[in-house]
């Protein structure tokens, strides 16, 4: 028989990297169990192994016969030749070997050495063959392969990458290396006829093969990756160099032994040949490594491309080079230390990080269109699956629909709708990756196990005497691993969640915003914007929470089997006793959880109310200072804001009740199994009792956070079930709406037949109030629009003809028939009665997404009479108009809204009444020009009541009551509609017409002047404070809650860490005695029992299997001694509880107090603002204040500060400790203690700036969300959706990306503060071994020093982590506090006090009354003077710029005087208070504003009036009839006055001003959207109700105020003429007259 030749392996039980080429040492092999018989014979046999002599080196040998080689020349053989039979395999001795003999037998077998030193290192003057090969080799291998797999999920880059001859020597060298070593293999073991040692030369060569694979792999998709331009990954090049030690040492032993070229050993020289290929193609490697490459300007340009190529990447901002795409391309040590995100972090150190294109790009795995585009895949494809289930369903999905929906069967939409769930849909799209997380999770829990366990062994290693110092290093080494690996692998989970929970964030948002674009208005008239917004803000953020605490679910409860586990081995079947009590206290938690989620509901029900009330409030806020409503749109939100508190009070005290509950348990459940385990007759030592508690309190600690965990959950259920039944909401279906077929006429541009629609769905009518519109039903027998024709629809108010407009655009829900359009995919040119306006400038406004086209856009301009003003307006067409245009007229707005329906070159154009808004002048300019001009050839739907232009129509429509009464030529319908004689007077007409359009250029002026003076502020961004959150501002919280209860608070917190403190000093004390006790009773604790000091670690959640102790000898005085440290203890414990609960309550209270204080003097200082600031300021930025800020300061904030004060009291009380048990750590605690300090003010500084970027770029996405809501009908009409859902998918980018960058901030700190805990670990573990070699030191106080300083990174960390989370929630409390501070209010003061029935004669004087909008402006109003007496009728007009809305706003005190007075009956109106002075004046405005509530608050709100008097003044508007079908004075009117028609909503405000007994009545423009006869009704009832008040007007109309006493012309700012109507009609060259005769041509 041959010999077996081995190779040598390692350090003994340790794998390491494999070289291949082998040494082998010539073994004989024994049988594979081998008895000790066998390893005697063995040692008989081999002297020279036992006694330590080097086995020689020799390869091996294909022959039969083994030739031995002298190793230094002395003749002497270590090789012989011997015939070893195999034997049976024969039992093992009874007695098991040890874990280490077990290893070192294996190690032994490998290589075929000697147990006793199964690894020689040095073997006969060189390096021992097993050592070279297991650490040398194998090792270093295993870790390049680990390595390089790590690159191997490396994305790659988008453009395409120039070969580059450095990377192709690499990829070439790496994958002949892994063919290389693969063929080395085959000499190894061809020449053996037995498989023995041999495995060494496998095992080597198999590892490095895989390897170089791998390897070459991973640098293939590096080449493919943006690493192509560099070397690529430093650390890869370094691990390949780790093996070239092992070839030399190989080589060296081929040139020493001779053996390398041999005829007679082919099996030798060929390995020996493979061994030269190998250092061929690693010196290949290394010249591929150092060939030249790019420069780092050209990989910043390949990065920079890359980002180009993103599939979001935000048009018109220039991406700079340093922008850089986050993690991608990145090597495995920066994904796992964030290296990559150093550059940020610095850049926020000095406060480089201004706006949102400062931080990173997404990677591209989290991109928004990424994600949608994975997320709509889903949802198709489940949709089909449920389609291919359910035939007969004929609706799309609720979300993905290509077209838009309504339907004719709207009872088949229910079954359709539940078809896809967003749950399923997300768990499809993301639960893969998501779940596998979890063993992430499960490993980084295990790891948190072995440390205790480590711990154990370490501590009775310091007890005892006997065992060697190496194995103290071995556990000290294990404790470090274990740490550092759970370090790791827990932050990597952490990390990887908070990425799965931004793309969910991503694809709820989009979702919602897809589905708000598509779903019929009916439908999304259920839910308010208010409601809509809270969905997209609080809903969506607690489903992003829910993802991070999902995995919590499972490993809780693992956690704490395990925990229960080890608490019965220590106390056996007395457990039980505490366990059911434990189980006890969960029902009773899930009762408080019950009844907090019951709550919760109750208190997003009262939020999303009041956020809807202030939305309103917002809307309608210079109506609301006209009137003086203040007081009761706050009695109105503090109501709401009472309610929403009241339930934010139950949960916060219940919440107080389970903490304390939790707190009170470890207490209790100990004295319960105490008390079970004596009954049972066993005796109490001081061990068993110190550590049933420890493992009890890590008992709790699961169950603690348990229901918390339960409790998001259900939160996330709430708040999915809340999206999942918007996301139901019906959607339009084009398809079933349309007739697709074209009708006989092909002419036909437009046609129904038979159809009927209504607001709401049939089966809703009957249960829903109130409905959307009243009741109002459209029914069209036969209605045919030839292509070309202007058609004009004209009827009463509320007749039904802006729902003709809905009908055909498809808003409404059709209950039968057939509406045909022609060209339908192309939309309609639509001109809405309320004109939309977006946030933007005027230009893109006209475009609306389409190209630029010169030619075109200056005719639309010219055709819309848009020219003067854009000339007037500061930018021209460049000017940013604000919100809703609130710095244009109303007639600026109606005619921008028509520019944008003319400029899409529609073929089908609907104008809901475009002419209401302006003067005669301008309207015969539009009707001429752009609807008789531009539009000439396109299909035109007109409704309006300036019936005196629609002769020229080509046929006109009467409708009433949502049916046509008659269809014909103007001749026949007009005079059935106009409320006078057609012809008249040509100068009564003119007339007519002229003070028109005074009117209309009176309003453009105001607010042309307006818009100059907020030009800057329009611009202006939400502003981002900078730097640390100020100490005002911790001070205004601290105000808030009140200087007493905060020191209350502090004081109560002070108590309960000090008795938990003193507990387990006392438990530590208790221990020494008893050691102490049990030393001199000469009882000795074997090494396998835990010490009373292992019992210590265990306090802080630390595990360790203990054994259990009865076998311990107990001293005689034991049960004396344990009655009485155990009463001491208890009475501690109880004192500890009292205070917690103290403390739970006082907190719970203080921050309530805040959060009522804080909301209160926001929305006080929001009532008392000036115009000019709601002017200046989006809603959705004020909104953001009212709704997530005031969410985090009631919620989030107290919850954040709970956490950093109870870290704060925890790290105090761990300080005192440790110093006091071991004085000496302070030396590692002070350079610690800089580290920390300099890493936290890091990332504290770039953590702020972050965090206010994502504020700041969270309010665009609400903004634009509420604006999309508001403009649906004429996105959808002009086919814009794509184009709507692109934006916010940009918005969502920017804000994920600071989001983004945040989240991974967090990581970044987590993973430096646990390296620190690793070395602080590693520090005290050898501070122990230490004490343990010089015997110093009381154990108990030690030990509990030590169980206290395992804790103080965590706390340390978690100090940092909940400091700076404070300090970013408490921006909100800096945002609040912002707005309480720095709105400019309106003067407050009130200097005279006047009569009840002030002004009682009604006159009126402006005395040289300057007033400029801003410093700096010319002014608006220039000296101006005159007099109205008491009972007068005074018209005013003028034209734009002139100055007429600016003389109300300065009677009403909208705006400040420069200089000059206004008397009212002769008291200067500057000395009155605000509110009594709008309160005596009254006023119909220009936009009709109503709030969501009755008719009866609508009109008065503050219930003075009784029915009958409401029912009077009803009638008088002609309004009774409407409001008795709607349902009397107490029906709803739904948000923003929804049931109403525009003219009945400016029929109601009419209605209000005939309530008020004022002797001064100003009305803007009031009846603009009534027909005529119901003009000429309002203008009787006026006179007659107004006889004897003193009446402004400004008019479009003419015949509204030509029976005035006097007509007042403004010109410049300046009082022109002033005169009755006939006389400055007369009078030649006046202005007056001028403005007749110009509107008349």
């Amino acid at each position: 028989m041959e010999p077996l030749c081995v190779a040598p392996l390692g350090v003994a039980g340790v794998s390491r990297p494999l070289r291949a080429v082998s040494r082998p040492l010539c073994l004989p092999r024994g049988p594979a169990g081998r008895s000790p018989r066998w390893a005697a014979a063995r040692a008989a046999r081999y002297p020279a192994l036992d006694r330590r002599r080097p086995p020689c080196w020799g390869p091996f040998l294909p022959a039969p016969v083994a030739l031995s080689r002298p190793w230094a020349g002395d003749g002497s053989s270590c090789c012989e030749q011997v015939s070893v039979k195999p034997r049976p395999s024969q039992e093992l001795p009874s007695l098991a070997f040890s874990y280490q003999q077990k290893m070192e037998n294996i190690l032994a077998d490998l290589c075929g050495t000697s147990p006793e030193d199964p690894l020689p290192v040095w073997v006969h003057g060189g390096v021992g063959h097993c050592f070279n090969q297991l650490t040398l080799n194998v090792i270093p291998h295993m870790i390049l392969a680990v390595v390089s797999a790590c690159f191997l999920g490396t994305p790659r880059s988008g453009s395409r990458v120039p070969c580059r001859p450095g990377w192709g020597c690499r990829i070439t060298a790496s994958f002949v290396l892994a063919g290389l070593f693969l063929a080395d293999t085959i000499p190894a073991t061809i020449s053996q006829q037995e498989l023995g040692p041999v495995y060494l030369e496998v095992l080597a060569n198999g590892t490095a093969a895989l390897t170089w694979l791998v390897h070459g792999l991973a640098l293939l998709i590096l080449f493919r990756s943006i690493h192509s331009s560099t070397r690529g990954p430093v650390a890869l090049a370094l691990l390949v160099l780790l093996s070239i030690p092992s070839f030399i040492i190989t080589l060296m032993w081929y040139c020493q032994s001779g053996t390398a070229w041999s005829p007679a050993r082919p099996a030798a020289s060929s390995r020996f040949a493979i061994l030269c290929l190998q250092l061929a193609c690693l010196l290949v490697y290394v010249i591929g490594y150092f060939l030249p490459t790019t420069g780092r300007q050209d990989f910043l340009s390949i990065n920079h491309s890359w980002q180009e190529d993103q599939v979001v990447s935000e048009p018109g901002i220039p991406v700079p080079d340093q922008q850089r795409v986050a993690e991608d391309g990145e090597s495995w040590l920066s994904r796992f230390f964030y290296v990559w995100m150093n550059p940020l972090m610095k850049r926020g150190y000095q406060w480089k990080l201004k706006q949102p294109q400062d931080v990173y790009v997404l990677p591209r795995q989290l991109q928004a269109a990424r994600v949608c585009d994975r997320f709509y895949a889903c949802w198709h494809k489940k949709e089909a699956q449920h389609q291919a289930e359910e035939e007969t369903v004929s609706l799309t999905s609720p979300i993905i629909a290509g077209g838009d929906v309504g339907s004719d069967a709207p009872d088949s939409s229910h079954c359709a709708q539940e078809a896809v769930r967003l749950s399923s849909v997300l768990h499809a799209v993301f639960g893969l990756h998501f779940y596998s997380l979890g063993l992430l999770k499960l490993a980084g829990n295990l790891l948190g196990f072995s440390g205790p366990l480590l711990l154990n062994l370490l501590v009775n290693f310091m007890e005892s005497r006997q065992e060697p110092l190496s194995h103290g290093v071995l556990y000290a080494l294990g404790l470090f691993a274990g740490s550092f690996l759970g370090a790791l692998l827990r932050n990597q989970f952490s990390y990887e969640v908070n990425k799965v929970a931004l793309m969910v964030r991503t694809a709820v948002i989009s979702a919602m915003y897809r589905k708000a674009l598509r779903v019929s208005s009916s439908s999304l008239s259920r839910f308010t914007v208010g409601e809509i917004v809270n969905f997209m803000s609080m809903d969506t953020s607690r489903l992003v929470n829910f993802c991070l605490s999902f995995h919590e679910v499972w490993s809780l409860p693992f956690q704490f089997a395990i925990t229960f586990y080890l608490l019965y081995q220590q106390v056996g079947i007395a457990s039980l006793g505490g366990l059911v009590l434990t189980l006890l206290l969960v029902p009773i938690n899930k009762v408080i959880a019950n009844c907090i989620v019951m709550n919760n509901k109750e208190m997003l029900k009262h939020k999303d109310s009041r956020v809807k009330l202030m939305a309103e409030f917002l809307r309608g806020i210079r109506v609301i200072k006209f009137y003086t409503w203040e007081k009761h749109f706050s009695t109105r939100i503090n109501a709401c804001r009472a309610k929403e508190l009241r339930k934010l009070r139950a949960i916060k005290y219940l919440d107080a009740v389970c903490v304390y509950l939790w707190a009170a348990l470890p207490v209790v459940v100990s004295i319960a199994i105490f008390i079970t385990y004596v009954l049972l007759g066993h005796q109490l030592t001081a061990t068993k009792v110190f550590t049933a508690l420890a493992l009890v309190g890590m008992l709790i600690l699961p169950l603690n956070s348990f229901p918390w965990v339960l409790n998001g959950t259900l939160e996330a259920k709430v708040s999915l079930d809340r999206i999942q039944r918007f996301l139901e909401l019906m959607d339009q279906d084009l398809e079933a709406y349309y007739a697709l077929d074209t009708p006989s006429g092909a002419a036909a541009a437009m046609e129904m037949r038979c159809a009927a629609f209504s607001w709401a769905p049939v089966e809703e009518e009957r249960t829903r109030q109130p409905l959307p519109t009243g009741t109002l039903e459209l029914h069209i027998e036969n209605l045919s629009v030839r292509k070309g024709m202007l058609l004009g629809v004209v009827g009463k108010v509320g007749s039904g003809k802006s729902s003709l407009i809905s009908a055909i655009t498809g808003e409404l829900i059709k209950q039968g028939g057939r509406v045909y359009v022609c060209d339908l995919e192309q939309g309609f040119g639509l001109a809405t009665q309320e004109p939309w306006i977006q946030f933007t400038t005027v230009r893109e406004n006209i475009l609306f997404g389409r190209e630029y086209d010169a030619r075109l856009y200056k005719e639309v301009v010219e055709a819309c009479a848009l020219t003067e003003d854009l000339n007037i307006l500061p930018a021209g067409d460049q000017t940013e108009v604000g919100e809703n245009g609130v710095t244009l007229s109303a007639g600026q707005k109606a005619r921008i809204a028509l520019a944008r329906a003319v400029y899409q070159e529609k073929e089908l154009y609907l104008l809901d009444d475009p002419l209401a808004a302006v003067d005669a002048d301008v309207a015969n300019h539009l009707m001429q020009k752009c609807i008789l001009g531009v539009l000439k050839h396109k299909t035109r739907i007109l409704c309006t009541h300036r019936t005196e232009f629609l002769d020229k129509a080509d046929a006109l429509l009467l409708i009433d009551n949502g049916t046509i009464i008659k269809t014909g030529t103007p001749a026949d319908i007009l005079p059935l509609v106009e409320a006078f004689p057609k012809f008249k007077d040509v100068d009564k007409r003119q007339k007519d017409k002229a003070p028109d359009e005074q009117g209309q250029e009176e309003a453009v002026e105001t607010e042309a002047e307006e818009s100059t003076q907020n030009n800057h502020l329009i611009h202006k961004e939400e502003e981002k404070k900078e730097g640390a959150v100020a100490f005002q501002v911790y001070k205004t919280y601290w105000l808030a809650v009140g200087s007493c209860l905060a020191l209350s608070i502090l004081f109560s917190l002070l108590l309960m860490q000090a008795s938990r403190n003193v507990s387990d000093w006392w438990l530590s004390h208790w221990i020494s005695s008893i050691s102490q006790t049990a030393n001199s009773s000469v009882t000795v604790c074997s090494a396998s029992s835990p010490s009373p000091e292992l019992l210590l670690f265990s306090i802080v959640g630390l595990v360790s299997p203990m054994q259990a102790l009865d076998t311990t000898p107990v001293p005689s005085n034991g049960s004396l001694d344990v009655n009485f440290y155990l009463t001491v203890y208890g009475s501690i414990a109880v004192a500890n509880s009292l205070f917690t609960i103290l403390r739970a309550f006082l907190f719970a209270y203080g921050t309530i107090r805040a959060a009522t204080v804080i909301h209160n003097r926001l929305l006080q200082r929001a009532l008392k603002a000036t115009v000019t600031f709601f002017d200046t300021t989006p809603t959705g930025r004020i909104l953001n204040r009212f709704s997530s800020d005031l969410y985090c300061v009631d919620d989030s904030l107290p919850f954040v500060l709970n956490i950093f004060l109870a870290n704060m009291y925890g790290l105090l009380g761990t300080l005192v400790i440790i110093t006091y048990g071991l004085p000496w750590i302070g030396l590692v605690l002070l350079p610690l203690a800089a580290l920390y300090f300099s890493i936290q003010r890091y990332y504290r500084h770039t953590s702020r700036e972050l965090k206010r970027l994502h504020s700041v770029t969270l309010s665009p996405i609400y903004t634009h969300f509420s604006e999309t809501l508001s403009g649906l009908s004429s996105i959808r009409a002009m086919r814009a959706t794509q184009r709507f859902e692109l934006e916010n998918q940009l918005h969502l980018e920017q804000n994920q990306r600071c989001l983004f960058a945040s989240n991974t901030a967090v990581q970044w700190l987590d993973i430096r503060l646990q390296m620190i805990g690793v070395a602080v670990i590693t520090t005290i573990a050898g501070f122990a071994i230490i004490q343990h070699q010089k015997q110093l030191g009381n154990p108990g106080v030690v030990g509990l020093a030590l169980s206290y300083a395992l804790s103080f990174t965590n706390l340390l960390s978690g100090l940092i982590s909940s400091f700076t989370l404070t300090e970013t929630m408490m921006v909100s409390v800096e945002r609040t506090e912002e707005y309480t501070t720095d709105i400019p209010m309106e003067p407050q003061n009130k200097l005279v006090q006047v009569a009840v029935d002030w002004p009682s004669q009604g006159l009126v004087e402006f005395q040289q009354v300057v007033l400029v909008y801003r410093a700096g402006l010319p002014n608006a109003l220039d000296g101006v003077s005159f007099t109205v007496y008491p009972g007068e009728k005074v018209g005013i007009v003028g034209r734009t710029g002139s100055g007429k809305s600016t003389l109300f706003l300065a009677l009403f005190r909208m705006l400040e005087l420069k200089s000059g007075r206004i008397l009212l009956d002769g008291v200067d109106s500057q000395l009155v208070g605000l509110e009594e002075l709008r309160s005596r004046l009254a006023i119909i405005p220009q936009d009709p504003f109503l709030f969501s509530g009755s008719i009866r608050e609508n009109l008065d709100p503050q219930g003075k009036w009784t029915d009958a008097e409401l029912h009077e003044v009803l009638e008088q508007c002609h309004l009774r009839d409407a409001v008795t079908q709607m349902g009397g004075l107490d029906s709803e009117l739904g948000e923003r006055g929804k049931s109403l028609s525009v003219g009945q909503r400016q029929l109601v405000c009419l209605a209000r001003a005939l309530l008020t007994r004022a002797k001064v009545l100003c009305i803007d423009e009031a009846t603009a959207s009534v027909d005529q006869k119901t003009d000429q009704l309002l203008q009787q009832t006026i006179r007659q109700r107004f006889a004897d008040k003193t009446v402004l007007t400004i008019a479009h109309r003419l015949n509204t105020i030509l029976d005035s006493d006097r007509v007042l012309v403004m010109q410049a700012g300046r009082v022109a003429e002033l005169d009755s109507p006939t006389r400055l009609s007369q009078k030649d060259g006046s202005l007056f007259q001028h403005l007749l005769h110009s509107s008349q041509q």
